[in-house]
């Protein structure tokens, strides 16, 4: 039986060298060398780098760990100990208390990797949604279009964040997790290296007009420069649903690509539901091809399936 011991908040130090949070970044970076994807994601990265284990747990055990933040949970196991049962011990302790806080619970699979099934499925959780990758090349031509009739296009400014919240919040209504973004996760991510607010583009009434919202809708790019080799995103495009059927979404999506593909990358990614349909015959027709998937699982915890 793998040892797992659950992490005082307060010898949790993102800055830290050494202790908890070195250990997680160790084997996360193991991980993502050995799989080839991401172990971390965003989200994970910036709740341990800004907010610590404020309403979050971690559990560390024979080279792996658990990270439970809201009813995400993340399991994460060095390539060089696994089938030793440590992903089934980590991701036992963690349910263990999502059950008497959370109830139910979220767990990515990055790679779809099928030990994460397996873990998943003795423990009661089952694979319930998809979330495709999809690339395509800078080098190929981006066409321009127009803004419809009232509408320009400009970047941000700071005084944009209310109404940019504001839209977001009712674009990914149903959205487990982008529909939820607040002013503190906005500051966190607005104060990373990657900001840039000239690779935030918002579509606005050209006029003032009483019966328009104030903002349309946004695309919100990302360079990831620290990869090697650097690569550009389609971070966020929401349009406000006051203003749908407009064209606005193709609108502001290539305008971000245009703007990416000045800014030294040669690929542009983007994560998309693999239900939506819709929005992949769009980047479909932009030239996006997927290149991965990555799966969720997602249930209610059954204490019963949690015993030994």
């Amino acid at each position: 039986m793998s040892l797992v011991t659950r992490i005082d908040p307060a010898d949790f130090d993102s800055a830290s060298g050494t202790g908890p949070a070195a250990e997680v970044r160790r084997i996360a970076e193991a991980c993502d060398v050995a799989d080839g994807v991401i172990t971390l994601n965003e989200q994970a990265c910036l709740q341990l780098k800004y907010r610590g284990l404020r309403d979050a747990a971690l559990w560390i055990g024979d080279e792996g760990f658990a990270l439970l933040h809201g009813q995400i949970l993340d399991v994460a196991v060095h390539p060089m100990a696994r089938n030793r049962g440590t992903g089934t011990a980590l991701a036992r302790a963690a349910l263990a208390e999502a059950a008497t806080t959370v109830g139910k619970i979220e767990a990515w699979s990055h790679g779809d990797h099928p030990s994460a099934g397996r873990i998943a499925s003795r423990l009661g959780i089952h694979k319930e949604r998809e979330l495709r990758i999809m690339a395509r090349p800078t080098s190929e031509p981006v066409v321009a279009i127009d803004p419809p009739p009232g509408v320009r296009i400009r970047t941000f400014t700071p005084a944009d964040e209310a109404a940019l919240l504001e839209v977001n919040a009712a674009a990914f209504s149903h959205h487990p997790e982008q529909g939820h973004m607040t002013h503190e996760d906005f500051a966190e991510r607005a104060g990373e290296a990657w900001f840039d607010p000239e690779g935030l583009f918002l579509a606005v009434p050209e006029d003032e007009d009483p019966s328009e919202p104030e903002l349309l809708g946004f695309h919100w790019t990302k360079v990831h420069r620290d990869e090697n080799p650097p690569y550009g995103e389609v971070y966020v495009v929401a349009t406000n649903p006051k203003a749908v059927g407009r064209g606005l979404g193709s609108v502001l999506t290539n305008a971000g690509l245009a703007y990416l593909a000045t800014q030294g990358v040669g690929e542009v990614i983007l994560y998309v539901d693999g239900d939506n349909a819709p929005a992949i015959a769009v980047y479909d027709r932009q030239g996006f091809t997927t290149v991965r998937t990555e799966v969720q699982y997602r249930g209610t915890v059954d204490p019963s399936r949690l015993e030994a």
